[in-house]
């Protein structure tokens, strides 16, 4: 017996060190294991035969060790990844998986406990028209406890850790959030509660409009690795209101212990959630989503996929095309920008406010004509009444063509869509050479929170009134004045002045480098709603 399972262990050790690994079906890898629990009697490894009637492959062949080893310790573990195989152990506590004699272990009372009305229960389909106000309202029973003491508890001991940062938006105006799993403590000095309070209180900041998620799978091991039970508590305290917004979760460097899992709870999951997940292998193909070079991502995941590539040729030879197509795309652009001095005459996005002002000699008020035209649209009382207004992205191909259409003077119809103007609007603000509350103010503005109420008033009128280049006032003045139009109908589109705040303080202020930390969040989003709450004061000239 103990020279047969020293043979299973070297013979998925040679394959495990194969190039290219067979590789693993989640749903045959739980087969297997569903078959050892009703066979306890059969010896590791010899579950059954490769033409047996289940059709299962045999244990030795497609089952990674840890999956066949039940007795070792945990960090000897390797990943089920079908080229993940050399992270230093299995990236959940599958003690609630695999057993010493069970082989795996019963699920949660939760999942087997689910009722009929729940699984045949419609998805949402996340449309504005659905009455979500009241849903929005309903705080989750699970969570009740933990939700009422978020705005007290302080978590300084994880915000300067780099596990969830704000990298700016995507073409259409979504939120780009980056969860890294190797800046994750250790268990030992981080209690999971705490983790998911941090995270519910990071993601508040964002859920009332379209967002994305990164999520780096690489780096979580056996010291900060959480239970499987964690993760279905997890995904019960958040509840819809932030799975409704969020409009794509990508999954990068994902390992088929992920995919098993995911199978084991899909029948508790919403059908429209679980499209939004995307596992995206290697970096090269996250590129055909997002910008890479606004993600920020950490140096032991860039190593982990040059890694990875290295033990497949034939995704590096994709990765290596893929840059070449990049390069080929970017350089005509970059030679085009070094030839003109300057943009064309009638470009309005990516330009400062002086140049616009320079190039349109008959702007009315110091107000860019793209602003203006967009103010005026979304001012009607159908569009500003519209439900979820500044919080839906809108077409990424639409948008991209209308902005090439306005740099080229070409006259812009915004399709009689709300959300298309919406969004031009923000993105306009976002592109502008300096934020509109400039550079120079963006310090003192992150003070905002310190200051008391007192002194609230008269600093920012300070810094508004005394500091802000004209131009500069002019046009916050006047989109200031718009925003407290829309919240005004906060009734039938459910944009308050903090819901708004939310949506344009990022893109009224941000450091000279262009990254804007989750520290720096909170002031700037409390310093607008502060501008829109008390506008009239403010706004004197």
């Amino acid at each position: 017996m103990e020279s047969e399972h020293q043979g299973n262990v070297e013979e998925v050790e040679e394959a495990m060190e194969s190039e290219h690994q067979p590789k693993l079906s989640p749903m045959r890898a739980f087969q297997a294991l569903m078959h050892g629990r009703q066979n306890p009697s059969k010896q590791v490894g010899e579950i059954v035969d490769d033409h047996t009637e289940d059709g299962i492959i045999p244990a030795s062949k497609s089952l990674p060790k840890a999956f066949l080893l039940h007795g070792i310790e945990d960090d000897a573990y390797t990943s089920l990844s079908e080229y993940h195989d050399y992270e230093p152990c299995l990236e959940f506590d599958d003690s609630e998986l695999v057993q010493q004699s069970t082989g795996l272990a019963p699920l949660p009372p939760e999942l087997l406990n689910l009722n009929e009305e729940l699984l045949e229960r419609p998805a949402s389909d996340g449309t504005i028209e659905e009455n979500f106000e009241e849903e929005l309202a309903k705080a989750p029973e699970v969570y009740t406890e933990i939700s009422g003491s978020l705005d007290e508890e302080s978590f300084s001991d994880l915000t300067g850790t780099g596990l969830v940062e704000v990298v700016g938006d995507d073409e259409v105006g979504r939120r780009i959030i980056v969860v890294s799993a190797c800046r994750l403590p250790p268990n030992k000095e981080l209690h999971q509660d705490k983790l998911l309070r941090y995270l519910i209180f990071t993601l508040d900041k964002y859920v009332e409009q379209d967002y994305s998620l990164v999520y780096f799978h690489h780096g979580l091991s056996s010291k900060n690795k959480p239970a499987i039970t964690w993760l279905w508590k997890a995904y019960k305290a958040f509840d819809r209101k932030y799975k409704k917004n969020l409009k794509a979760l990508y999954l990068v460097h994902p390992t088929n212990f992920i995919r098993i899992v995911w199978q084991m709870l899909k029948p508790a999951i919403s059908v429209k959630f679980g499209r939004k997940m995307m596992y995206v292998n290697y970096l090269h193909e996250l590129q055909q989503h997002l910008n890479l070079e606004k993600l920020c991502i950490p140096e032991q995941v860039l190593e982990n996929d040059k890694m990875l590539l290295s033990k497949n040729p034939r995704a590096a030879e994709i990765a290596r095309v893929s840059a070449e197509k990049i390069d080929k795309v970017v350089a005509p652009e970059v030679d085009a920008t070094r030839k003109e001095l300057s943009p064309p005459p009638t470009q309005q996005f990516g330009v400062s406010l002086q140049f616009i002002k320079e190039k349109n000699p008959d702007m009315i008020g110091s107000i860019p004509p793209l602003v203006r035209q967009c103010v005026e649209f979304l001012s009607q009382p159908d569009a500003l009444e519209t439900e979820g207004i500044f919080r839906r992205s809108a077409n990424k191909s639409v948008i991209m063509e209308l902005q090439r259409a306005c740099n080229r003077g070409e006259p812009i119809s915004f399709r009689d869509d709300p959300h298309i103007a919406a969004v031009l609007l923000k993105t306009f603000l976002k592109d502008l050479e300096e934020p509109l509350m400039t550079f120079d103010l963006y310090e003192e503005i992150l003070q905002f929170q310190t200051w008391t109420n007192k002194a609230k008033p008269r600093q920012v009128k300070i810094l508004i009134l005394e500091r802000l280049p004209l131009d500069n006032y002019k046009l916050l003045k006047y989109i200031i004045q718009f925003l407290w139009k829309v919240q005004d109908r906060s009734c039938l589109n459910k944009m308050t002045s903090s819901n708004l705040a939310v949506v344009f303080g990022p893109n009224l202020a941000w450091p000279p480098n262009g990254q804007m930390s989750l520290q720096a969040i909170a002031p700037i989003n409390a310093f607008t709603d502060f501008l829109l709450e008390n506008q009239e004061s403010i706004f004197i000239i």
